[in-house]
């Protein structure tokens, strides 16, 4: 990883940066997609999906498995962390170790959030969440270490993001008020599905990047791409800011 840094830190002086006509395409794409995803951009839940969560009594792991499930693979803010997360890992054990640090995070903070009823307001926390893919971003560009002279925890950072992924799933929950009856298992449900749709969208993502590294051009808009992914993740917090103060 430090070398990673290394070559990026070169590549911030300016003589390898890619053309602005490569990153402006890649960067409408990303700015399309998230003004355009509305409120998928948060851990919002679809009108017939809540309406079916405040309807079921009891307890059914199957509906909620799909949902979960359902959340995660259509969650741009999830995909997005986990696309900064596994950028420049090549090993699977390393792979293996971040994801579930991430989701180690996630899960505790969703199920324990839930079931003591503890919640922030929604849009705050999908901020945060945003800010959450800028950090990656910039971790990616070896940003801190030129800014801070050290490189952060990044084990810690992603467990950390983690627990807000999950507190904000929590709280979009809460809002929908389950019935307490079964509450605990089909909340266990719910985070197997949401880790299984992980697993789906980690596995898509991985498809994709190991096509792209084998390019001759994967250095050579590795910067690009993650500048982008840092403007994705403000646009994010920018929109769920803007959503706080105007509501």
């Amino acid at each position: 990883m430090t070398q990673m840094h290394g070559r990026f830190a070169e590549m911030a002086s300016g003589r390898h940066w890619p053309a602005w006509s490569r990153v402006f395409p890649l960067l409408a794409v990303a700015l399309f997609l998230l003004v355009g995803a509305d409120r998928a951009l948060a851990h919002a839940v679809a009108e017939g999906d809540k309406g079916y969560i405040q309807e079921i009594l009891g307890i059914h792991p199957a509906p909620f498995m799909y949902l979960g499930a359902k959340h995660m693979a259509t969650g741009y803010d999830h995909i997005l962390f986990l696309l900064g997360v596994i950028f420049f890992l090549y090993r699977m054990k390393d792979i293996a170790l971040y994801v579930t640090l991430f989701a180690v995070g996630h899960s505790a903070t969703m199920l324990l959030g839930v079931y003591f009823n503890i919640g922030i307001n929604s849009y705050l926390i999908d901020a945060i969440i945003g800010l959450s893919v800028v950090y990656k971003a910039l971790d990616n560009i070896g940003a801190f270490q030129r800014w801070l002279g050290f490189q952060p925890d990044t084990r810690a950072a992603t467990i950390v993001f983690g627990l807000f992924h999950g507190l904000g799933l929590a709280t979009k929950i809460i809002e929908y008020d389950i019935s307490p009856d079964g509450l605990m298992p089909n909340l266990l449900a719910f985070n197997v599905g949401v880790e299984i749709g992980q697993l789906l969208a980690l596995g898509a993502i991985l498809i994709v990047m190991g096509f792209w590294r084998r390019t001759a051009g994967f250095w050579r808009h590795a910067y690009a791409a993650n500048v982008v992914l840092m403007c994705a993740g403000f646009v994010l917090t920018g929109y769920q800011l803007t959503g706080y103060f105007v509501a």
